[in-house]
């Protein structure tokens, strides 16, 4: 931080009974250390380490290419459903969020509502971003200051070091796995893989969120014919859709893909027999319309036979829950989805989710599982539920996943921690993931890992943990990386 921004920000004061004190820089390199021992822990174990982006939506196509981007509208705001929200809260008209306004436009509006972001994570995350890997460190974005941070970050991404594959080697990502529809054909991850020029592992993760999706049954059956397509099978049957998935799950595999994710309101696990099941799927494939109970039978085993196939080949499965999705349905209509109006639902997991996993593991074919929510009071559940199913074989089978969507600021991320450490083994957690669109996310990483040190640091300070720096900053290590590397069998270093 440049003397003259430290300079505006310690400051003396009093505090009105006659002691003086001094505020701390903001965003400096203490930024949300607050002991000496949380500053080691961070300086000396967890700053330096590599990123395993185990899930993300980065588009694959941008990193085949190694495209540049032309502005910093182009790369930071476009897409970004956090900022949009924030934007009209600020007043800001559509016109100047996804509309027809210009870049430096919209541009000049996002930097108007940056200064009323104030105690939303934005404001740390924007000038995170700013600073890493912009070198911006001595200024702070407002109006004032827009059009000359617009120029010189646009100045910098013409180079080489701020195209999409120079972004991800400055922040010393070793590994991303995208997030990925059954239905593609993975040509870009194919041309990442050929190019041995470059050192990042762009892997695939399977998405068959689709393939379950009977609330629209023209959207449903436009996506099963394109499956029966690439396939070569008529899918005109239950068994028939099941062998066309299997046979994508395969050329995943092929393709390197480790991993499966859904994103699912709550947990599926209602009772059902294949032939009910078969029926249903006739019954949607005819267009007829479905009760609600059909559609709940159908996910149920959907949601099972996907498990079963991540169970046979050792991928790990992800389950997103609690979203509830689109609620503007004129702005819905209007923009279509993941453009800023979902929020946090209220539905009902732990009796669902624990009949699911345990028809699994009575079975023999409970695989790897990581379980994310977006209500945090599904944070106590979530963590003693995965206890219920961890069987010795691997540490942490059955993982808590990072703080998501609404939860990954400094207080979710905080929260999830403390429910993992008292109900679970926070020493086994695979960490941090962007689950971002944009390439300039990745300081999310460091702020995760600034939070988890302080949580450690302040443990130390107040004599809850020994001051055995090797032991903890190992455990740390380990929380950032290392825990990933081993649990998701996916070698960086490899071919």
């Amino acid at each position: 931080m440049s003397k003259k921004l430290e300079k505006s920000f310690i400051v003396s004061k009093n505090n009105g009974i006659g002691r003086e004190y001094a505020m701390k820089p903001f965003l400096s390199e203490d930024f949300l250390l607050q002991t000496k021992s949380a500053q080691k822990l961070y300086h000396d174990y967890a700053s330096s380490m590599p990123i395993f982006d185990y899930h993300c939506h980065l588009p694959v196509e941008e990193i085949a290419g190694n495209k540049k981007f032309a502005n910093l509208t182009r790369i930071w705001l476009n897409g970004d459903h956090y900022k949009w929200r924030a934007m009209r809260t600020n007043g800001i008209d559509e016109r100047y969020i996804t509309g027809s306004a210009s870049d430096e436009e919209k541009f000049q509006a996002w930097a108007k509502t940056v200064p009323k972001t104030i105690r939303n994570p934005l404001y740390h995350w924007t000038h995170l971003e700013l600073k890493k890997p912009f070198g911006i460190t001595d200024k702070l974005l407002n109006p004032d200051t827009a059009d000359e941070i617009y120029a010189t970050c646009e100045a910098l991404l013409q180079g080489d070091d701020f195209s999409t594959r120079g972004l991800l080697k400055q922040m010393n990502v070793k590994v991303v796995c995208t997030t990925d529809d059954p239905l593609d054909d993975l040509a870009f991850h194919q041309q990442i893989k050929d190019d041995h020029t470059f050192t990042v592992k762009v892997l695939p993760a399977f998405r068959p969120d689709k393939a379950m999706a009977l609330e629209d049954l023209s959207l449903f059956n436009s996506w099963v014919d394109k499956l029966s397509i690439i396939t070569d099978i008529d899918i005109a049957t239950y068994d028939q859709l099941l062998d066309s998935l299997k046979d994508r799950h395969s050329y995943f595999h092929h393709m390197g893909c480790r991993l499966s994710d859904h994103g699912l309101e709550q947990p599926y696990a209602d009772d059902y027999t294949n032939d009910e099941v078969a029926k249903i799927f006739v019954k949607a494939r005819t267009r007829r319309k479905l009760s609600p109970d059909e559609i709940a039978a159908f996910k149920s085993a959907m949601l099972y036979e996907c498990a079963v196939m991540d169970h046979e080949r050792g991928w790990t499965q992800q389950f997103h829950f609690g979203a509830l999705r689109n609620t503007n349905s004129r702005a819905f209509k209007r923009l279509g989805p993941d453009t800023g109006y979902d929020s946090i639902g209220d539905f009902s997991m732990g009796k669902a989710l624990a009949r699911f996993l345990d028809r699994l593991e009575s079975q023999g074919k409970l695989t790897k599982t990581i379980l994310y929510n977006v209500n945090p009071n599904d944070n106590e559940m979530l963590a003693t539920m995965i206890g219920n199913f961890q069987d010795g074989s691997i540490p942490g089978k059955m993982q808590f996943g990072s703080g998501w969507w609404y939860n990954d600021q400094k207080d979710g991320m905080e929260q999830q921690m403390n429910v993992l450490s008292n109900m679970g083994l926070l020493s086994c957690f695979v960490g941090m993931l962007t689950d971002s669109r944009s390439f300039l996310s990745y300081p999310r990483h460091e702020y995760f890992r600034r939070v988890l040190c302080n949580l450690f640091g302040n443990d130390i300070e107040n004599g809850e943990l020994p001051a055995d720096y090797d032991l903890v900053g190992n455990t740390i290590q380990d929380i950032c990386y290392h825990n990933a590397v081993a649990y998701f069998t996916i070698d960086p270093e490899g071919g």
